[in-house]
């Protein structure tokens, strides 16, 4: 494309995993997405591409052998679909990058330098940086005359203190192979941060929050003045809470103990508790709306597993509560937080004494809504998240727009 630069603000967020690339094109002015896109089985025999513009969905199987084929079947759909992406006039592509290690504090024009470090950092996320930086190369020859921008999601968390992102581990072994906390899920947790203090009537400089962001991989982030201070997450997105697969906070001596008593290695663990684990392991599914209808049907193992689950977000509420002081309001966002009333009641039940009381009416309305009392000192809130408006802000802000 050799399209003028842009009147209006469209960027096309590429979102690129091991077997699949998710893209959308947005208004970063208005966060209004005029197209949205799923490439999924990427090298596989077939894949499946879903294209999405208005009310009309399209869906096709198409041969994706790499992200190179996957970009080739996206511009392939905008092509018979539209938007015609030279007719919008992109600004750029705006690309997630799960980890950019210690180096990387904010979203960065990518350049060769640029690439080689996102690489560096690969082993602090194998299972994530590879195939986004497998996107980025993809994008580049197919979009070489648009800029390419990495937006992080660890970089909103490198505004947290020393003494919250440091582990008590053998100091040179950490330095020596750049273990600290990171966080993940930032780029959710920076636009919802912006959106709760607008509900709250408040500058986002001036807000202090707890964000409870719970979809399959599930996290929370202690946010003070606007800034992250602390987040559940840590060196990978296994720390913290219990998510769909995942363990979320296990005493790591269970790894000494399984190799020593079980005879596992390394791979079976990690395979276990990234995979095998959290209500999955407890419950039998990772689709917390499974969990709930066993719930409701009296299984025994599914009660355990919800209560494991809002306990695990209760402690970790009043430990940022501790650690903020003030709190104005907590957030629920993703798609547990935002759709599950059953999980919102339970995890804020006994709250009071925080000053957290909830409104169970108002917690079965869907949407961006408050859903604590009006005697509530401390705000609830549901706020649906919208990672693709964040990183196209993001894209125009690096590009000084």
């Amino acid at each position: 494309m050799n399209a003028a630069r842009p009147t209006a603000q469209h960027v096309l967020v590429i979102n690129a995993g091991s077997s699949s690339l998710k893209y959308q094109v947005v208004d970063a002015s208005s966060g209004a997405a005029l197209a949205t896109g799923l490439i999924e089985r990427i090298g596989e025999k077939t894949g499946q591409v879903s294209h999405t513009v208005g009310d009309c969905d399209h869906e096709r199987e198409v041969d994706v052998p790499d992200h190179a084929a996957a970009m080739a079947a996206m511009s392939e759909a905008f092509s018979e679909h539209g938007p015609d992406l030279a007719g919008v006039n992109l600004a750029a592509v705006g690309h997630r990058v799960v980890q950019g290690g210690p180096e990387f504090s904010e979203s960065v024009l990518i350049t060769p330098e640029v690439e080689a470090a996102i690489e560096d950092v690969s082993d602090l996320a194998p299972l994530h940086n590879p195939p986004n930086l497998a996107g980025i190369r993809a994008a580049r020859e197919t979009f070489s005359d648009l800029p390419q921008v990495a937006v992080f999601d660890t970089a909103f968390h490198r505004t947290m203190p020393a003494h919250a992102a440091t582990y008590a581990l053998d100091r040179e072994v950490a330095q020596a192979h750049r273990i600290r906390r990171y966080g993940a899920h930032g780029t959710s947790h920076q636009y919802v941060a912006r959106a709760a203090a607008h509900e709250l009537g408040i500058a986002p400089e001036q807000a202090n929050l707890i964000i409870l962001h719970l979809g399959n991989g599930a996290s929370a982030t202690a946010v003070a003045n606007g800034n992250s201070v602390d987040t559940s997450m840590g060196l990978t997105p296994l720390e913290g809470l219990v998510m769909g697969t995942r363990t979320g906070d296990i005493d790591p001596a269970v790894v000494f103990h399984l190799a020593r008593t079980a005879g596992m290695d390394i791979d079976a663990i990690d395979t276990i508790m990234n995979r095998r684990s959290g209500l999955l392991g407890l419950a039998g599914s990772n689709d917390m709306r499974d969990v709930e209808a066993g719930v409701d049907a009296g299984d025994e193992n599914a009660r355990l597993a919800l209560e494991v689950y809002c306990y695990r977000l209760r402690k970790y509420i009043g430990a940022y509560t501790a650690v903020l002081g003030r709190v104005d309001a907590v957030v629920f966002t993703a798609g547990i937080g935002e759709n599950s009333a059953p999980v919102r009641a339970r995890t804020l039940a006994g709250l009071e004494s925080l000053g957290i009381s909830l409104d169970p009416v108002a917690n079965e309305t869907r949407g961006t809504v408050r859903i604590s009392t009006a005697e509530s000192r401390v705000a609830v809130l549901v706020v649906p998240t919208n990672e693709e408006w964040e990183i196209a802000r993001e894209a125009v802000a690096v590009l000084g727009g």
